[in-house]
């Protein structure tokens, strides 16, 4: 049995805004330390305006999925927006090898499964969909995170920089306690917080940034997405790396 309740049904495109779509995936089990902790994923896939479609964080991919993706668009662009999520991309690369990739910077070092890296988002890089889609990096000493404003839906996609487990769909009590205990739910990870205190100073400033934009839903990786009061719940969920 899986350690979640699964957002149903997965492998398949959900509405989540004008030309917007999250999918729910399978489960997976990721290193820590000794052990092997599970999570659920997500990606979002969004129809630019010309038909092509850009997926961030992109799941275990199967058939089914694929031939649902082609009924939406021609998949133009794949990114890996943090240096955790990435483990599929040469999989979707192999199904669709004409897709520009797109990779945060120390991807090319870290990543223990390589995959081909088109462009970096580095910070001063420029793209051809950024008229619809805004972002910034949030630089890290463990992990680094791609921020993405797609503007048309208001929506603000995230990977790890918030975590919104729903207690009641933690069928896990090992895990459910592990998470209550080590985890600020809907936000960052005490522990991983830590880890962004060296470079605080352009993580405060890119976090402003982010604050700024007029998000209305926000969408992450691991948990229940944000569609009421979302401005409100990222001021609460950033608090801690805003000056006090």
């Amino acid at each position: 049995m899986c350690a979640y309740e699964p957002y149903e049904p997965l492998n398949v495109p959900k509405p989540f805004g004008e030309n917007v779509w999250i999918v729910d995936g399978p489960e997976i089990r990721m290193d820590f330390g000794p052990f092997k902790v599970p999570f659920p994923t997500r990606m979002t896939v969004v129809r630019l305006a010309g038909g092509g479609l850009w997926l961030h964080s992109p799941i275990a991919p199967d058939e089914g999925l694929f031939a649902a993706l082609q009924d939406l668009g021609e998949v133009r662009y794949l990114v890996a927006p943090n240096s955790i999520h990435y483990w599929y991309m040469a999989d979707w690369i192999e199904r669709y090898p004409h897709a520009e990739t797109l990779a945060v910077p120390d991807l090319d070092e870290k990543a223990k499964r390589p995959f081909r890296i088109d462009r970096k988002l580095e910070m001063d890089a420029r793209f051809d969909w950024q008229d619809e889609i805004d972002w910034l990096l949030v630089p890290g000493t463990v992990f680094s995170e791609a921020v993405f404003f797609v503007k048309s839906a208001r929506l603000l996609v995230l990977v790890d920089l918030i975590e919104n487990f729903e207690p009641l769909r933690v069928r896990n009590r090992l895990q459910r306690w592990a998470i209550q205990l080590f985890h600020a739910n809907g936000s960052l990870p005490y522990d991983a917080r830590l880890t962004f205190r060296p470079k605080m100073d352009m993580v405060r400033q890119q976090i402003g940034r982010m604050l700024d934009w007029p998000v209305e839903a926000v969408t992450m990786t691991h948990g229940k997405p944000y569609t009421e009061n979302a401005s409100a719940e990222l001021r609460r969920a950033f608090k801690w790396a805003m000056p006090k």
